[in-house]
C-alpha cells in the first residue's frame, strides 16, 4: 500500500501539531503503534494526515492515563471498523477501575498528611508529629528515643 505523502509534515511539525514530542513519536513508531513514517529524499520522516490522526489519538489516550499496551489495543480496535464496541467499553471500564484505585490511594495519603499536619504546631519548637509519623513512631532516634522501627528490631 502506498501512502499519500502530499502535505506530509516533518517530525518537528508533527510534534508541535500533535502535542507528542519528537522523541516520543520515534518511540511510538519503534513500538509499532503506527506504521513507520514515509521518508523524504533526504531521509527525513514525513507524517501524513493519517499519521497525525494516530498521534493525536495516542496523545489523548496517554493523557487519560492508558498504558502503552492498552493504547496498542485501543488502536487495533479503532482501526477495526467491524469491532464490537463492548470490547472498547470493557477496556475503558477496566482503566476506570485502575484510576479509582489510584484516587483512593491518593485520598488516603492526603488524609494521613492532613492528620499529621493538624497535630503539628508549626512553631519554633523542634517536636514535630509530621516527622514522627514519617518515622513510624512517636520518638526521635536522633535524640536518643528509639523509633518504632528501631524498637521492632529492624
Amino acid at each position: 500500500m502506498t501512502r499519500n505523502i502530499a502535505g506530509a509534515r516533518t517530525i518537528g511539525v508533527a510534534a508541535r501539531e500533535s502535542g507528542v514530542s519528537a522523541k516520543m513519536i520515534r518511540h511510538y513508531e519503534s513500538l509499532g503503534l503506527f506504521a513507520p513514517a514515509a521518508r523524504s529524499g533526504g531521509n527525513y520522516r514525513l507524517f501524513t494526515e493519517d499519521d497525525m490522526h494516530t498521534l493525536r489519538f495516542i496523545h489523548r489516550a496517554r493523557g487519560l492515563g492508558f498504558s502503552l499496551e492498552d493504547i496498542s489495543r485501543l488502536l487495533d480496535l479503532w482501526r477495526d471498523r467491524e469491532r464490537p464496541s463492548a470490547e472498547v467499553k470493557a477496556l475503558a471500564m477496566r482503566h476506570v477501575a485502575v484510576l479509582r484505585e489510584k484516587v483512593d490511594g491518593l485520598v488516603a495519603m492526603i488524609d494521613t498528611l492532613e492528620s499529621l499536619a493538624s497535630r503539628c504546631n508549626g512553631d519554633d519548637r523542634p517536636d514535630c508529629p509530621i516527622l514522627d509519623g514519617l518515622d513510624g513512631g512517636d520518638g526521635d532516634a536522633r535524640h536518643g528515643t528509639a523509633s518504632a522501627h528501631e524498637r521492632a528490631g529492624a
